[in-house]
């Protein structure tokens, strides 16, 4: 079975997907770790909006631009940095702004759009659906070449994948008809100032100070020049879902639903032709072997009394039924996606809030499916 090594090598960037409320935030904070840690120059972009990956790396807080963890916590932790490990957490409305600055012919027409009254409010409504800023962050950061990967936690959402279809949405957005008939000088944006309506927007204006007509004449007549560009952005982000160079990683529980809904995604994303290297499993119950269980009840026995070992043993029993079905579920996934590799992280004692916890995930995304096991028998988890 291939392991998370195999999965990135040759590679540059890894987008990890899934429902939400997976872990996606917290594996590709030890995914992004794990190969800095072993060399690489590394950057996570994360959409948390709880902040969780900056707690888990030491930082105070996220920006929109990378900011570099201090390796002296890894070395505080046993771990040698050989590399570097950047992190950054994505504002959607700024990623918006900047994409206006980019494709602003000038100074002029990029002051005119950010200051209209209407490009805010339109901007915020887009910057809310963060699919599509957080492909055109990872594109942004890609271009620079600062960075040897890239490690990509996708927005949550109930439908995982919304994501894939933002730069289509975007494109369709520009080129929709609505959009267009406010562009065209004969078109609506015209229209609308007819007789009955110039008196009800004066009406307005004089009521709240706003010359709305100016402001969406303005705002389309600057933005109409920008189309071009943001079409031919929007299908370069497209691209680079595709490339060679990126590789997918599903991330799910592992209960039945979470499992259905990982065997779903990536059968999607195969029909789109992206390249998936394979799935990450959360939260696992390990097995514990018979001879292992006979040792732990002898010494039960040993040391407590009756009463008390018979609860012992009973919850000792149910994590066993949820290891069993834990397991028939990950093979339910193997079947569905050989040969992919299936990574099994296991169910932590306390949620993953400092780097030492990010760490211990990291030992078993990098670990073979043997070292795996043998961590879990050992309770190194």
């Amino acid at each position: 079975m291939p392991t998370i090594t195999d999965i990135t090598d040759g590679r540059g960037i890894c987008i990890c997907a899934g429902s939400g409320g997976v872990g996606k935030t917290t594996t590709s904070a030890a995914l992004a770790a794990g190969l800095a840690a072993r060399g690489q120059k590394v950057c996570v972009l994360t959409i948390d909006p709880a902040k969780r990956l900056a707690d888990s790396l030491g930082l105070k807080e996220l920006e929109n631009t990378p900011r570099r963890v201090d390796p002296k916590l890894f070395e505080r932790a046993g771990i040698e940095m050989r590399g570097e490990l950047w992190a950054m957490m994505l504002d959607a409305k700024a990623t918006f702004d900047e994409l206006v600055r980019k494709h602003a012919p000038d100074a002029e027409t990029r002051d005119r759009i950010l200051e209209n009254r209407i490009y805010r409010q339109l901007s915020n409504a887009l910057a809310g659906s963060q699919e599509y800023m957080a492909m055109e962050k990872l594109f942004e950061i890609h271009q620079e070449g600062r960075y040897d990967f890239l490690v990509l936690d996708t927005p949550p959402s109930r439908n995982a994948l919304d994501f894939l279809d933002a730069p289509k949405r975007l494109t369709q957005f520009i080129e929709g008809r609505g959009m267009q008939m406010f562009m065209k000088p004969t078109g609506f944006a015209t229209k609308v100032v007819g007789r009955g309506s110039s008196m009800a927007f004066s009406v307005l204006k004089r009521v709240t100070g706003l010359d709305l007509i100016s402001d969406l004449s303005e705002f389309f007549q600057a933005f109409s020049g920008m189309v071009d560009g943001f079409r031919e952005r929007a299908k370069r982000v497209s691209e680079l879902l595709s490339d060679p160079a990126t590789t997918f990683v599903v991330v799910c529980g592992p209960q039945g639903e979470p499992i259905n809904e990982a065997v779903y995604f990536h059968r999607k994303l195969v029909e789109a032709k992206l390249p998936v290297g394979g799935v990450i499993v959360n939260k696992v119950h390990y097995e514990a072997d018979e001879e292992a269980e006979g040792a732990a009840e002898a010494d039960l026995n040993g040391l407590l009394d009756e009463e008390l070992a018979g609860r012992v043993a009973q919850n000792f029993a149910d994590y066993q039924a949820l290891a069993q079905r834990d397991a028939g579920n990950v093979k339910h996934l193997e079947r569905e996606l050989n040969p992919r590799a299936v990574i099994r992280v296991p169910y932590l004692d306390e949620d993953v809030h400092d780097l030492e916890a990010l760490l211990k995930i990291d030992r078993y995304l990098f670990a073979t499916d043997e070292q795996r096991e043998a961590l879990a028998a050992s309770g190194a988890a």
